[in-house]
């Protein structure tokens, strides 16, 4: 369970993701054009005055009346200032933020430091439809747009090829302006979320505590949708359930973390005569109603409760299995871990008894990552004209969660911990490792990242895997992502692949986050170098990583990197240690 973004964002994001989607519906649609689009802009969507807290029916209408009323006339202040599309945005937003006389508008110069800062192109009114429409005015300082005479036809040919100009201008100036505005919004939000929590704290009310939190944002719907919709996840747990009826069959089974109670039911179909699913957040009452709705309330009971304090039904007092998703960011940040290990102790029979998954393993690899840098970094250099790069320097303060390539990776991954759950203690997800990677750059290349991700395993057993295994990087096409929904409710029979299952040797089912495989809505989790880090075939990055749970959040975790280079194993480092420290939130 691991996409643990709080609920505004969620939804903030997917705002977003629907204007771009509508921007690209406008640019494709042949029957919809830019003036189409101003029309029902400015005709149908009420707009408020910039001068007082009163709405008129469209923007032609609030223009007028704040001619009439105020004596102020939009358009003739960007005729007379010689604004370009990004400084009328400006004004707009200032006079809406500022709310400055008409005399001092009256005396604007064109040349006010507020018609070059960033801040007023955040909208100071949400959607605010005297942004998105074109006023009449000259968008262009370019000589070649004026235009000529159209009484004749190559006049009028040249009248359309400047007019199609600026409407390029201005369909380009929106998008890159909605992309701004986008970015801009996401964080506002945050931190407005942010300083909400801590004046909570501040003036005496009670602040939510860090179990509160998390459990809340599992009370929304899109974070559940995304995990089931996370193929690689879920054709996995399912592949697991389905095919191991020695596990499954006449069992008891926990569910910790149940959320929509999905591998409750994967378990209830495997044969299981019963299944308690646990969860403490909201989501439980509508596992409930799932679980009614399918007709299986005969055989899953859904608890609504925190696992340490629950106490099973029916005079139940131990499990055959224990199935949880309980894998986050980075493998351990939530710290859900820790429940299911409360549950282990509390509630697993003491012989025979199967932890599913059984074993976990994080690994850590060198990355070039040069996309990643430009995207997070590099284009602070230059936004419009400007060096904001002061605002990527934190990025090398918090892990990135986000998709790399498998051929930006320059290294062998390493093991950095092996988790095998049913002998797991809390204190040892605190922890220090050392590793070794070593380049596989064929030429001299820059590292900019260490990327750790996590590879899971399922065995029939609940033993260790094999030291041999190899886990099952699920690629597109795989099989196993059309094998989650049996037709007519019936399992899949899956052939076994080659020494998948060999006399002695448990059944292993398993999935990797890392880059080879498609990806999961776990990504990988990214710490990029301050000093990159060059490379040729054959260099060593040698070091130790160091994990634990923070300090001021219980769920997030702190990161110290510490690290040396060398041209071969045997060599001496080329220069001191560097350490670097992240937060995973």
């Amino acid at each position: 369970m691991s996409l643990r973004l709080p609920a505004h964002h969620l939804k903030a994001e997917s705002i977003i993701d629907e204007e771009e989607r509508s921007s690209s519906s406008e640019d494709d649609d042949d029957d919809q054009n830019w003036d189409d689009w101003v029309s029902d802009s400015a005709d149908k969507r009420p707009c408020k005055s910039l001068f007082e807290d009163k709405t008129l029916p469209s923007v032609s209408d609030a223009l007028n009346h704040d001619k009439t009323a105020h004596g102020f006339d939009l358009e003739a202040a960007f005729s007379r200032l010689s604004l370009d599309p990004y400084q009328r945005i400006r004004l707009i937003n200032w006079i809406r933020k500022e709310k400055p006389s008409v005399p001092r508008l009256s005396e604007l110069k064109g040349n006010e430091s507020f018609l070059g800062t960033d801040e007023y192109l955040v909208p100071t009114v949400e959607d605010d439809p005297l942004l998105q429409v074109q006023l009449s005015g000259d968008w262009s300082d370019d000589s070649d747009d004026e235009l000529p005479d159209a009484a004749d036809l190559p006049g009028a040919m040249r009248r359309i090829r400047v007019l199609e100009k600026r409407l390029q201008k201005a369909q380009q100036a929106l998008t890159d302006y909605r992309s701004f505005v986008g970015d801009r919004l996401n964080l506002a939000g945050l931190a407005e979320s942010l300083r909400e929590e801590g004046a909570s704290g501040q003036d005496g009310a009670t602040s939510r505590d860090d179990d509160s939190h998390y459990f809340e944002s599992y009370g929304e719907n899109d974070i559940h949708a995304i995990m089931i919709q996370d193929k690689v996840r879920t054709a996995t747990y399912a592949q697991y359930i389905m095919s191991t009826p020695e596990v499954f069959r006449d069992a008891v089974v926990l569910d910790v973390g149940c959320g929509t109670g999905i591998l409750s039911l994967f378990a209830a179909r495997a044969g299981a005569k019963r299944v308690i699913s646990v969860d403490a957040s909201p989501i439980a009452e509508k596992a409930r109603q799932i679980v009614k709705d399918n007709g299986l309330d005969d055989v899953i009971t859904v608890i609504h409760g925190k696992v340490e304090d629950i106490k099973l039904p029916d005079g139940i007092t131990h499990v055959d299995v224990i199935v949880s998703e309980w894998m986050g960011y980075a493998l351990l940040y939530e710290s859900m871990l820790d429940s299911v290990l409360r549950a282990r102790d509390r509630f697993l029979k003491p012989e025979g008894g199967v932890m599913a998954p059984s074993q976990c393993k994080m690994l850590l690899g060198l990355s070039e990552a040069s996309e990643l840098y430009k995207e997070r970094v590099g284009w602070w250099g230059d936004v419009y004209g400007f060096d904001l790069s002061a605002m990527g320097k934190n990025v090398y303060e918090e892990a990135i969660v986000d998709v790399v390539g498998a051929e930006t990776m320059l290294s062998e991954s390493c093991v950095i911990k092996d988790l095998y759950v049913p002998s797991l203690t809390p204190k040892q997800l605190d922890f220090s490792s050392p590793f070794t990677l070593v380049s596989t750059a064929e030429r001299r290349t820059k590292i900019r990242a260490l990327v750790l991700y996590f590879d899971t395993f399922f065995t029939s057993t609940g033993e260790p895997a094999p030291e041999d295994t190899q886990v099952h990087v699920v690629r597109e096409g795989d099989s196993i992502l059309a094998e989650v929904w049996p037709l007519g409710g019936r399992p899949v029979t899956r052939r076994m692949s080659t020494g998948e299952h060999l006399k002695g040797r448990p059944k292993v089912t398993s999935f990797s986050t890392g880059p080879a495989s498609e990806p999961t809505h776990w990504k990988q989790t990214i710490f990029l170098l301050r000093d990159p880090i060059i490379v040729s075939e054959g260099t060593v990055v040698q070091g130790t990583f160091k994990c634990r749970k923070s300090d001021d959040n219980s769920r997030e975790l702190d990161v110290e990197i510490h690290y040396v280079v060398k041209e071969s194993v045997d060599e001496e480092p080329r220069g001191e240690a560097v350490v670097q420290l992240f937060k995973v939130r």
